[in-house]
């Protein structure tokens, strides 16, 4: 299990690494769309680079702050009996959905969007249809990477909540139940 929860920080430390790429892609899509207005209205100048740029950015931030999210325990839940439960039991489902939802959707995903979408547009160094637009290619590996960096934290968790089971580790839950 020391093993387990060893490759469990390393996938952590990854993943606050990709939290952290997404907080800057924020900061800097917010810092193009400013600069880009100022171009456009007050000089008068536009181009489709910075436009594109920009959503580049989001789909970093999106793709890549998705695992870092997980890993500090911040996705949405849909809160029907977790609240209520102990915190055993609490662990009891986290497992139940990792494995039956998380994994198996996010391997799926990696998969297709490896397949289905990079690698096609790799193969022809897809480019925008826009003029002065950018390429393609390699915005569309974020989206496999991005699956592939959630299904890591998925297992990382997985270990995190079969230690905390055999009281090895304390998850630090930020669990809130919903206003009443």
């Amino acid at each position: 299990m020391n093993y387990l929860l060893g490759l469990s920080r390393q996938i952590d430390r990854l993943n606050q690494h990709t939290g952290r790429l997404a907080n800057i892609m924020i900061l800097l899509s917010c810092l193009i769309s400013a600069g880009n207005a100022l171009l456009r209205y007050g000089f008068n100048l536009s181009d489709n680079w910075p436009l594109e740029l920009q959503w580049y950015m989001f789909a970093v931030a999106v793709m890549f702050g998705a695992s870092y999210t997980f890993q500090r325990n911040e996705h949405v839940r849909v809160d029907l009996i977790y609240g209520n439960v102990s915190e055993r039991a609490q662990h009891w489902i986290d497992i139940f959905g990792i494995v039956v939802f998380l994994l198996p959707s996010t391997i799926l995903f990696t998969w297709l969007a490896w397949d289905s979408l990079f690698m096609p547009s790799w193969r022809i160094l897809e480019q925008s249809g826009n003029s002065g637009g950018l390429p393609r290619y390699p915005i569309k590996l974020v989206v496999p990477l991005g699956f592939a960096f959630l299904t890591l934290q998925g297992i990382s968790e997985l270990i995190k909540r079969f230690a905390a089971l055999k009281g090895l580790v304390r998850i630090e839950s930020k669990y809130e139940r919903p206003v009443q």
